[in-house]
């Protein structure tokens, strides 16, 4: 399977990406290569992503692609990008945008990026490689001299990338190049609507090469003999966290965090700390990284007095599911409609209470769920939030944020889940 994550670059109807072979994504962003859709044999092509309103695709992510051997080139856009910055790991750079960051002839990501319409996603700007095509193609034709297309570059580069529309672009060539080119750019691309988009023959280029090797077993070579993906360090602390807060899960009929129902169970489950010891338990008799197994109690000798959650403090894989099921045995269907309940509540404080995130939520309110849930005072949260696997106090004061809303609201209707009544 191809994977093609595209947008306003290289639109989903276009003929190079039919037929089943291929699989159209929105342009790609950060955690959109985390799903278990992506399997080892697959090939990937990045085209568009969003690095403005929303987090970018991490150089990770696709490390850990290249290391489970799923092929990965990028072109035109923000795929061009990542494929310069990570070729020497595996990833295959495609097309002439691609060749000029590599070059250094192009910089910024402003030469690539570009506003589109939220609803049907096609470009509603110009990024800076078309201008400079265009330009190139009317000095070449004799309609713009040299110079002129320099001031030209010059003047909408200063234009930031959201505004530099046809309408701009337009503007700013009559201004300083003259009538006679903007006509004749006008007619090319009245006769050529695609004239000068130097970014879609390059994402053509990219599938076309995808659909080459398609099928074919795939080696995963750095550009220049390079370091190959699977012996970079990318499984770090920071790509578990993202890995484990993107994880989604089909439960009961509905489809909720992984990380969100760990929180609840972690929360206002009585017995979980009971949970957490028999998870670290089949953690010592069956680790994950090859080594010897043996009985926890085994493994704590070296450390008497101490108890087991102050030695081994675990940030279990979401995206394990035998870990998954360890962690989530004693859930309930009504533990399942609370988060989602609560997950409700939170997202409609976002959308109606002006400046609410869960993040705000004042530490002494949910100091004041725990506490009353866990039956502790304030001096005994870190002890009581280490026996159910979260780190600290603190650790568990952020965790226990995101419900707090719909507690209210539970409190408010009367119906207070199992468990969170005694919170509030």
């Amino acid at each position: 399977m191809i994977h093609v994550f595209t947008g306003p670059t290289l639109p989903a109807d276009d003929d190079v990406l039919k037929g089943g072979r291929v699989r159209v994504r929105p342009p790609v962003r950060h955690g959109d290569l985390f799903g278990l859709a992506i399997a080892g044999g697959d090939a990937v092509v990045l085209v568009d992503g969003v690095y403005h309103q929303h987090a970018a695709v991490r150089h990770k992510e696709i490390l850990a692609l290249l290391a489970r051997g799923v092929r990965v080139i990028g072109a035109a856009s923000i795929g061009a990008l990542r494929a310069v910055e990570l070729e020497v790991f595996g990833m295959e750079p495609v097309g002439r945008v691609a060749e000029g960051f590599r070059s250094g002839r192009l910089v910024g990501d402003d030469e690539v990026a570009v506003g589109q319409d939220p609803q049907d996603a096609t470009a509603v700007t110009w990024p800076l490689v078309n201008v400079r095509e265009v330009l190139a193609s009317g000095v070449a034709a004799g309609v713009l001299e040299r110079r002129a297309a320099d001031e030209v570059l010059e003047a909408l580069r200063a234009v930031f990338y959201p505004q530099r529309t046809w309408a701009a672009v337009r503007a700013v060539c009559r201004q300083r190049a003259g009538a006679e080119f903007v006509e004749w750019l006008a007619g090319q691309r009245e006769r050529y609507p695609r004239f000068g988009d130097v970014k879609y023959a390059d994402a053509r280029a990219a599938v076309l090469l995808a659909l080459v090797g398609d099928g074919q077993e795939y080696q995963c070579v750095g550009a220049g003999g390079g370091v190959r993906a699977g012996a970079v360090c990318w499984d770090s602390g920071y790509f578990r966290r993202w890995r484990n807060d993107l994880a989604v899960e089909e439960a009961g009929g509905r489809r909720l965090p992984t990380r969100l129902r760990l929180a609840y169970q972690q929360v206002f489950d009585p017995l979980f700390p009971v949970v957490w010891w028999r998870f670290l338990e089949e953690l010592s008799l069956r680790p994950g990284d090859g080594s010897a197994g043996m009985p926890l109690t085994e493994r704590m000798a070296p450390y008497p007095g101490l108890p087991v959650h102050a030695v081994f403090r675990v940030e279990p894989d979401l995206s394990d599911p035998r870990v998954v099921e360890l962690l989530l045995g004693r859930e309930t269907r009504a533990d399942r409609a609370a988060v989602a309940r609560y997950a409700e509540a939170d997202a409609r404080a976002r959308r109606t209470v002006v400046g609410y995130v869960a993040e705000a939520v004042r530490d002494e309110v949910a100091v004041g769920v725990l506490t009353s849930v866990w039956g502790c005072g304030e001096d005994g949260l870190d002890e009581a939030a280490a026996v159910r696997g979260l780190r600290s106090g603190g650790r568990a004061v952020e965790v226990v944020k995101p419900f707090v809303m719909g507690l209210y609201g539970d409190r408010r209707r009367g119906a207070v889940a199992a468990g969170a009544g005694r919170a509030l």
